[in-house]
Parts: C-alpha cells; structure tokens; sequence
C-alpha cells in the first residue's frame, strides 16, 4: 500500500482467505460466499486503516478489477462454472496475486440459478409425521428456456427423436394452458401468428416442421395443429400411477447406516453438468413428475452390487437404494421403466451435450459396441457420450463433438455398423476385421488395423481396449438397474449418468483412470445418512478415502436435489 497522504490510502493488493474450521461444509449456500467476502470487503479495509486517517472515517472504493483465485473441483475446457473445493477462497485484487492450482477436467460445469434454502444460522430442525412442503414442481418451460439462454436448445433438439420433439412441444403447450386456449380459440384457417406460442415452443415447433418437410411458420392455425396430431397410433400410453407409491413410501426424519455411499456421491457431479436439474422438468413433460424419487433408485441401483441370478438383489442394496431416493423401500421399477422412455432423450442428450461442448475436437472418440447398441465413449477420460441403438441415431452426438476422428473397438458391432460409418462420413481407425464391401484399407501396423483414410495411425495408441471393455461389461452388462424391464432405455439411461457421474470423481481424484475405479474403490464404503426438513445429511467413516474424496472436491454440498423435494444434500467425516 502506499503511504497515507492527502487523506487517502491506496491499498495496491488485498487478499482475502476465507479458511473454514469445525466441519467439512461451506453450508446450505457456498456459491453466495463469494458475494458475502466481496460484500464485506469495504468494512474490512475501513477497520484496518481507520487509525491512519483523521475524520468520521474512510469512504472504501474499490477501483481495480477483482480477479478471483479459487481452488476447483473441476474446471470446464469450454464451459463457465467454477466448483470451489472447500479448501481455500481468495480475492485477489488486479496486480498480483497466484491463482492457486485447478485440475483440469474435460466435462464443462454448469451452475445453472438455483433458489438457495434459507439459512437459520443453526442446526436444522427435525420434522415430525409427514413430509416437509415441496417445492413448486420444474417445469418443461423453465429447463427448455434455461437451455435457449446457453444457446443450446437447437443442439440438444437434434439429438432427440421426432415424437419427443412432438411430446415436449405439447407439454409446453399444456403448462401454458392460457396462452394455449386463447392461442387455438381463433378461426381455424386464421392467420398463424409464431410470436402467439408461448416461450421456447417456436424452437420445437419449427424443429418439428423440419423434421416432417412442412413448411414454417404455417399459413393457417389449423395447419400448426396437424403438428401436435402427428404421433403414430397407440404410441402414446397412460402413465404410470406412481404418485400413491412414492407418497407413501416416504422416509420420515431419522438416520440410517448404508453399506455404500457410492450413489450420494454421484449427485454432485451429475449436478455441475446440468443433468441434475433436468430430471424433473424431464418427467413433469410426461406426466411422471411424481416419480423422480423412481428414478433416483434406479440410478443408485446402477453402482451398487450386481444383480444375483441375474435378478435378486441384497437387503442391503435395497436399503442404500431406497434411502438415496427418499423412500422406505424401492417398489417394482419395471412399469416405471416402461412409461419413462418418451423423458429419456432429453435427460441422455442433456448430459451429452455436457461433453461435446468440451470435447476437443483434435481428440479421438471412441466406439464399442455393447447390448446390441453402439456407445460413444471420449477417449480421455473414458466419459460415455451417448448410447444408440443404429449408426443413423450416433452421427449426430459424433458431429456435436466437432466430428473428431474415431476408433472403433472390436466388439459386437451392427453387421453393417463399419460401412455406415463411413457413409456417414466418420473417419476411423478399427481393429474389427471388415466385411467384404466394408470401404476399409489394412493399415501397416504392429497389430491389425484398417481404416477409412483421414487419420492419424498414431492414434491407434488411445485405444484402451481393455478399460472400454471392462467400462461396457461392467456398467452396461453386468450392473443392471432394472433387470426386468423388456424395454432397456432407462438402463441405458441410467448407466450413462452413473458413468460420467463416477469417470468425473476418478478424474478428479486420479486424473485420466477409468470410472470403474471409482465404482470399485467406494462401493463398499459405508455412510450413515440422516433426513432433516430442509438437507439429507450423509456422514462418511474418516480415513483415506474420505480424505480422498474430500481433498478430490467430491464432498461439496448439493442444493434443491429434486428427489427429495429440494433438500440440500451435504457432506461431513466422523
């Protein structure tokens, strides 16, 4: 600082630490800390140099640029989040002043604006018979406008299929159930008017049009509704009641000792990606807001233990399962499974856009195929993109990646999966020997190879057969959320989510392993987790992988987790 004259103190670098002590959680609002240290900064200052400086008392101005240094969690290549670890915050005014350390994590963060719980300064108290009063239900509308704001709308619609698009274009319709009548209440061979839909609608309605070659906007209001009647014959079911069984099965106040803490640990990285708040809002468009707590034990149940018998699961599975989703016990999930699969495209293409936002197109990607289907997986990381049942439903997520040169294992591929590829325009490098008219040339290699010309031989040496094998058997096979269901679209579903969820906290605990280590490494670590009105508390055993996980930034609070009518999640050792 420079010496006090005229009056005035010129203070050229200020740092400020916050450091926390007596726990290991910033509390139910860390993202409002930074505020509340800039908030304070002035008294701060004031009090400081108040005894140099005659008069009432310094006027604090803070006239540089605040440059913030924070150690993360994870930091996005192409993303804009910041997920402070919760081991030390600084403020570091403009002209000096080390940012400290980030480990570098190719999955963009999202810290989309969140309703804070409040804070009463004091231990939560308990609740009694009951549930606490749930949040107001997200809606279709506010994800869909969440995701036009990051100007990523257009590209998560042309993941999705033609009767989602039509299914979410209804459902937006029917929450604005106002703007709809009045909207339909004209003429039928009115005037269509695009500014009348409410909200994203136009994005949809216009994709939708595309998709079936129509023209946009339509001349007539009639000519907009053939858009909502265009869904084949019985396509459409009734939902599944499942409003009863999860009211029911609620779990009251009270703490519970589970064998694996290994599902609490994929909220928070399922939420810095934006997948976290898409759940509800997913299945309020079909009519299944009710069932996010299904949902949640579905996912748990994809990294706990393997079904015996293909089928039976432990009591103690059972127990962590139904205490992650907020219930006593988990009901049959086979008709959820069913009735889920119109929501699903949006929640897989959430999450894939997460990594194709980030991907470096330089970098390869990887195929495989797995469960009759071919899964895309980034090659760092081993960060499943997208699950696809033909090569058609694959290009798109390929070309939302920058269409990066690709290797393709081999595995049980489509019989035509290689030709199509290259007619797609994908260029790949495959050690599965081609068919006759696959248009593959043999490569001079240690092992054999073939490709479609257009990439580097050298990148052969990203292929880590045996990692994405072991990733597809073991979370695609073998950990089966809902063994019975004849339709496998929650399973895929859920096995993306848990996959990037565990390949996210290996990269943060050992940069560039297999998410099936962090799936081995914690599954048998135990947790007492404990139901307040306002936060789900989970306390994990001290020791080496607490600290772990801890110094990793995977223990951070998780805020308005929707399966447990907007409890904060959070986190603590003892």
């Amino acid at each position: 600082m420079s010496a006090p004259t005229g009056g005035e103190v010129t203070v050229r670098q200020c740092v400020v630490r916050v450091v926390r002590r007596g726990g290991w959680s910033w509390g139910p609002d860390p993202r409002g800390l930074v505020q509340r240290v800039l908030d304070a900064l002035p008294e701060l200052l004031a009090a400081r140099f108040d005894g140099l400086l005659d008069g009432d008392g310094p006027d604090v101005e803070i006239t540089e640029p605040v440059r913030l240094s924070v150690r993360l969690s994870a930091a996005g290549r192409g993303g804009s989040g910041l997920v402070p670890s919760g081991l030390v915050l600084e403020t570091v005014a403009a002209g000096g002043g080390t940012p400290s350390e980030s480990i570098p994590l190719p999955v963009p963060v999202v810290l989309p604006a969140r309703s804070s719980p409040s804070d009463g300064g004091g231990e939560v108290s308990e609740f009694g018979p009951g549930t606490p009063e749930k949040p107001p239900s997200p809606t279709v509308a506010a994800l869909f406008e969440e995701l036009a704001a990051r100007e990523e709308l257009v590209a998560l619609l042309a993941l999705l299929p033609e009767e989602t698009v039509r299914r979410y274009l209804s459902a937006l319709l029917a929450e604005s159930a106002a703007e709809r009548a009045a909207f339909m209440a004209g003429e039928p061979e009115g005037s269509f008017v695009a500014e009348e839909l409410p909200g994203p609608a136009v994005v949809l309605a216009a994709e939708l049009a595309r998709r079936r070659s129509l023209a946009w906007p339509p001349s007539t209001r009639a000519d907009f509704a053939g858009l909502l009647l265009g869904s084949p014959a019985g396509a459409e079911t009734a939902p599944v009641d499942a409003t009863a069984s999860v009211t029911e099965s609620s779990r009251p106040a009270g703490e519970t000792r589970v064998g694996s803490v290994l599902p609490f640990l994929l909220a928070g990285p399922l939420a810095r990606t934006g997948y976290l708040d898409a759940i509800g809002p997913a299945l309020s468009g079909v009519d299944l807001a009710a069932a996010t707590p299904l949902f949640a034990a579905a996912l748990a149940y994809k990294v706990l233990g393997a079904p015996q018998r293909g089928w039976r699961r432990t009591p103690a599975d059972d127990l962590a399962a139904a205490t992650f989703a907020g219930l006593q016990s988990v009901p049959d999930l086979t008709a959820f499974a069913g009735e889920a699969g119109p929501a699903l495209p949006v929640l897989d293409g959430v999450l894939a856009l997460s990594l194709c936002r980030g991907h470096d197109r330089a970098d390869p990607l990887l195929i495989t195929g797995v469960d009759d289907g071919l899964l895309l997986v980034d090659a760092q990381g081993l960060f499943p993109i997208a699950w696809t049942s033909t090569v058609d439903e694959l290009v798109p997520h390929w070309a939302a990646c920058g269409r990066p040169p690709v290797l393709v294992r081999d595995s049980p591929l489509p019989a035509s999966g290689l030709r199509d590829l290259a007619a797609a325009g994908v260029r790949f490098i495959t050690d599965a020997r081609p068919l006759r008219d696959d248009p593959l040339t043999r490569l001079r290699w240690p092992t054999p190879l073939w490709t479609t010309g257009g990439v580097e031989p050298r990148l052969a040496t990203s292929l880590s057969a045996e990692r994405l094998d072991e990733l597809a058997r073991t979370l695609f096979v073998e950990h089966r959320a809902v063994p019975l269901a004849a339709d496998r679209a929650l399973e895929h579903s859920v096995s993306l989510a848990a996959a990037l969820a565990l390949g996210m906290i290996a990269w943060q605990l050992w940069e560039g392993d297999s998410p099936v280590r962090a799936l081995t490494t914690f599954a048998d670590l135990e947790a007492t987790v404990r139901f307040t009105r306002d936060a789900v508390r989970v306390k994990i055993p001290l020791g080496r992988r607490h600290t772990d996980l801890w110094r990793g930034g995977a223990l951070t609070d998780v805020p308005d987790v929707v399966w447990l009518d907007g409890r904060t999640l959070t986190f603590s050792g003892g």
